[in-house]
C-alpha cells in the first residue's frame, strides 16, 4: 500500500467549509494577561496570537460568557463592548497573517471565588459540593467556598448567556467557537456525577447530566452553523477536584448525544493533567463520534504523528510546546530543537514568557 495516502500533521484538513492547513493545533491555554478591570484583551494579546497564526487552527484561551462566569483574574470575557472591540483586533492580526481562531467559551462554576464575582456572590454548580484546593484571587490563594446548587428555573438564564456570548463571538470576528465541557467547570460539573447529585432533569442518568450541555450547543447553534462548533471534554481528568463512577460509559454516552449534529470535531483531553496517562479506551470515544476528533494532552510530534498514522485521531491540540514556541508548526516540519517554556510565566504577569520567546531565524 502506498503510504503516501497517509495523512499526517501536515496535511490539510476540512472540518465543513473550513480549511485547516495543517492539523497542529494550538490548544486553549489560561495566561490571565487581559487588561484590569474589565478583563478585556490588549496590545500583548493581539501580538502573541499573530506570532502563532501557522497553527492549523488556534482555539483562544477559555473566555468566560458573563460575569457570572468568571473563575480567575486576568481573564477575558466575551460579553462587553470592549472586550468585543479587544478580540476584533486579535482575530484581524490572526486573519491578516492567514491563520484561522476559534474561541472557547467559558463559564467556571464552582472553581471560583465569591472576590472574583459581581456583589461576591456565591459560585454556583451542579451540586453544593465543594472542590478540594483553593481559588486564585487578587489577594492571592484563598480556600474554595460551597458552590450554590444552580436552581432548575435559573438554568434557562445560563444557557441564554453562551447564547449571546456565541453571538458576540461572530461579531468579534471569530471563525468558530469551541464549548469547554471539560477541566472541571461548570459543564463537567453537570456531566460527571462525582459533582451532579441533582433529582431533577439534570442530574442522575446519563441523558440528564448530559442535558445542560446540549442546551448550549442549540443556543450557540443558533449564531454558528454546526461545524463551525467544537466542544471539548476531558473524560478522566482529576483537574479541579473531578471524578466520576464511570468515565468510560458517561464520555461514550456524551460522544454519541453530540454525533449527528454536523459539528466541526469533538476535543478531547485524554488521561489526567494531574497523573499523566489515562486507563479509558479513547477509541470507544472517537467511535461514539461521527465527525473529526481532536486529541489533546502531553503530545509531542512523534507521538501525534503516530497517533493520525493510526486513525486514533485526525488533529492534534498542543499546549506548552505552543507557548514557548510561536512557530511551533515551522519546527515542527523541519524538526528543529524547540524553545524550552518557564513555567514561572505561564500565568499572569508582562510580555516575558509571553511574547519574547524567539522564532527560527
Amino acid at each position: 500500500m502506498s503510504t503516501t495516502t497517509t495523512p499526517d500533521l501536515f496535511t490539510p484538513i476540512t472540518p465543513g467549509d473550513l480549511t485547516l492547513p495543517n492539523r497542529i493545533v494550538m490548544a486553549p491555554l489560561t495566561r490571565n494577561r487581559a487588561a484590569m478591570p474589565g478583563n478585556v484583551p490588549q496590545a500583548m494579546n493581539v501580538t502573541y496570537y499573530a506570532q502563532r497564526a501557522s497553527a492549523g487552527l488556534i482555539i483562544a484561551e477559555a473566555t468566560q460568557v458573563s460575569p457570572e462566569g468568571i473563575g480567575y483574574p486576568a481573564t477575558p470575557g466575551i460579553h462587553s463592548d470592549e472586550q468585543v472591540r479587544g478580540w476584533q483586533q486579535i482575530t484581524g492580526a490572526v486573519h491578516a497573517k492567514g491563520g484561522l481562531m476559534f474561541l472557547q467559551l467559558w463559564y467556571c462554576g464552582r472553581i471560583s471565588h465569591p472576590d472574583l464575582l459581581p456583589d461576591q456572590q456565591q459560585p454556583v454548580s451542579a451540586s453544593a459540593i465543594k472542590p478540594a484546593g483553593e481559588a486564585v484571587t487578587f489577594e492571592g490563594m484563598k480556600p474554595y467556598v460551597e458552590p450554590r446548587a444552580l436552581r432548575t428555573e435559573e438554568i434557562p438564564g445560563v444557557v441564554a448567556q453562551y447564547r449571546h456570548a456565541a453571538a458576540r463571538a461572530k461579531e468579534a470576528g471569530f471563525d468558530g467557537v469551541e464549548i469547554h465541557a471539560a477541566n472541571g467547570y461548570l459543564l463537567d460539573q453537570f456531566l460527571r456525577d462525582g459533582s451532579n447529585r441533582r433529582d431533577d432533569e439534570y442530574g442522575g442518568s446519563l441523558e440528564n447530566r448530559s442535558r445542560l450541555l446540549l442546551e448550549v450547543l442549540a443556543a450557540v447553534l443558533e449564531s454558528w452553523p454546526a461545524a463551525r462548533v467544537g466542544v471539548r471534554i476531558s473524560p478522566e481528568n482529576s483537574f479541579n477536584d473531578m471524578h466520576d463512577s464511570d468515565p468510560q460509559a458517561t464520555f461514550n454516552y456524551v460522544a454519541n448525544a453530540l454525533s449527528g449534529k454536523g459539528l466541526g470535531y469533538l476535543h478531547v483531553v485524554e488521561g489526567d493533567m494531574m497523573k499523566g496517562e489515562g486507563v479509558l479506551d479513547y477509541r470507544q470515544i472517537r467511535e461514539q463520534f461521527d465527525g473529526y476528533y481532536m486529541a489533546n494532552n502531553g503530545y509531542d510530534k512523534a507521538r501525534a504523528q503516530a497517533a493520525i498514522a493510526a486513525n486514533a485521531t485526525d488533529m492534534v491540540s498542543f499546549g506548552k510546546p505552543f507557548i514557548a514556541n510561536p512557530d511551533l508548526v515551522e519546527r515542527y516540519r523541519q524538526d528543529a530543537p524547540l524553545n524550552t517554556p518557564d513555567p514561572e510565566t505561564f500565568y499572569g504577569g508582562d510580555e516575558k514568557g509571553y511574547i519574547d520567546y524567539p522564532a527560527l531565524d
